[in-house]
């Protein structure tokens, strides 16, 4: 029998509460949310996840949805090594082994940090969805990144009007496919998160260099992404980050904007059933 676990938290190791969820029973799959984004986002696919047989789990980053927010004026916290630090701490609260590991978008940075950082005792396999990694700044030895000057005018719209940066942006990350609905929910959850933790992850996911990281993995690795995606081009996301780990393989959705997640729960879901159960 399927059906969503109580509501708790997991206290980390420098004893922030993250609020966690489950739903079915079978082979777990944690599932690492977008940039802004709650555990809420993942509900379309923890539901599918489960009805096809695992155990599908989910918390919200610290500063995010319904987890603690540590506070501070400069987002403290919100580096990679802390961030993959929580997740290290979810996995042995969770006590799960033989892990899928998904993460969307910023999150890539968590799950590849974690492994790093951790190892992969408990993770069996990595999905990354529209991924960050691996490098999105700009620098002589990235050319085709994206210049700091605009990745700070980002930041400055997000302090100026979070609100209107939300829904001038909502459209784009979906695409045409979602419902107003949808999206307005999707915004709802990202107002939810604290600015201050919004603007140092956006810092950290933009400019943290995961290239050495991700050619020293070991373990199988699906890429999924849209070749519309306006937010991390493919080419310098989710193709590079492939290209990285040694037999990675790549799915690219057409027409796929950076909000699969709202665009393609079903697609997302089957994909990441398939690779869990070694399929492909």
């Amino acid at each position: 029998m399927t059906g969503l676990r109580p509501t708790g938290h997991v206290v980390t190791r420098d004893g922030v509460a993250l609020f966690s969820r489950g739903a079915g029973a079978g082979p777990p799959v944690l599932l690492l949310a977008s940039w802004s984004l709650s555990s809420l986002s993942w509900g379309a696919i923890m539901a599918r996840l489960a009805g096809e047989g695992f155990r599908a789990l989910a918390y919200d980053r610290r500063g995010h949805g319904r987890s603690a927010d540590p506070g501070g004026a400069q987002g403290e916290g919100m580096d990679y090594d802390t961030l993959a630090d929580d997740l290290a701490d979810v996995l042995a609260t969770e006590d799960q082994h033989g892990v899928t590991l998904v993460a969307l978008s910023g999150a890539a940075g968590e799950a590849v940090r974690c492994l790093t950082r951790h190892g992969a005792g408990r993770i069996a396999r990595l999905v990354l969805i529209g991924p960050t990694t691996p490098l999105l700044l700009q620098r002589p030895d990235n050319p085709a990144g994206i210049p700091a000057e605009a990745l700070a005018a980002l930041r400055g719209a997000l302090l100026d009007d979070l609100p209107r940066w939300l829904a001038e942006n909502a459209r784009p990350f979906g695409g045409p496919l979602p419902s107003d609905a949808l999206l307005d929910a999707i915004r709802a959850d990202a107002l939810t998160a604290s600015l201050p933790a919004l603007l140092a992850f956006h810092q950290a996911l933009a400019e943290t260099d995961f290239r050495a990281e991700l050619a020293a993995l070991d373990l199988p690795l699906l890429v999924i992404q849209g070749d519309a995606d306006a937010t991390c081009p493919l080419d310098l996301t989710g193709r590079p980050t492939a290209d990285l780990v040694k037999g990675a393989r790549l799915v690219v959705v057409p027409g796929g904007t950076h909000g699969l997640i709202a665009s393609h729960p079903a697609l997302l879901a089957t994909a990441i059933a398939g690779f869990a159960r070694g399929e492909g």
